[in-house]
């Protein structure tokens, strides 16, 4: 049975989304953040020592975004996992797209405003808020033209830049001048998959 490891408040939520959206039989293994992750048996299997790692009977991964793409190909069927090469490319796309020019201003604006009052760096936040409005907006344009990133249908690659974009309701950032992507924001992370996850240890 595939085992997923990792707690749903860390990047592992992406990946209980990506098994719950594809119907798999899995375990989920809530891996915390108090050195759990350094422990030697966890090192085996992830030897960065971060989550969430994934155990497919005997095979390992490690790299959210590679976890779920191999969900995707793997187990899930259309259109979760396109049935182009085409659409294999977009969402490689959009999903790399995602953890480069996003994630990091998001993490960099949660990490600032998420500390105790004493610790926060306001200017890394709105670095952060800088860095964001080119992805955005090149996100809110796309998303004009279709209901999700490779079209009518939800898939993967809505999965993977969504799971990233679920920091900007938790940091209460505004969307209001990206409504299309606010409303398809809202839409993916309204999915019952994401629901089970995000519900999870």
């Amino acid at each position: 049975m595939i085992k997923l490891y990792g707690t749903s408040m860390s990047r592992a939520a992406r990946s209980l989304w990506a098994l719950e959206e594809a119907g798999v039989k899995y375990e989920h293994v809530p891996v915390g953040f108090t050195g759990e992750t350094r422990k030697p048996d966890y090192l085996k299997i992830n030897p960065n020592g971060h989550m969430p790692a994934l155990d497919d009977n005997g095979t390992l991964l490690w790299e959210s975004m590679a976890i779920n793409l191999y969900i995707a190909e793997k187990y899930a069927k259309a259109p979760l996992w396109p049935s182009t090469v085409e659409g294999h490319a977009a969402s490689y796309q959009w999903s790399f797209w995602g953890v480069t020019e996003m994630e990091t201003p998001l993490l960099d604006i949660f990490m600032s405003r998420m500390r105790p009052a004493d610790q926060r760096d306001e200017k890394v936040a709105q670095a952060g808020m800088e860095k964001l409005k080119m992805p955005v907006k090149v996100l809110d344009d796309h998303l004009q033209k279709s209901d999700y990133l490779l079209g009518k249908e939800f898939t993967i690659a809505d999965l993977n830049v969504a799971s990233v974009m679920s920091l900007a309701p938790l940091i209460q950032l505004d969307l209001s001048a990206i409504p299309t992507a606010q409303k398809w924001l809202q839409k993916c992370l309204e999915r019952p998959a994401n629901q089970r996850a995000v519900a999870m240890k």
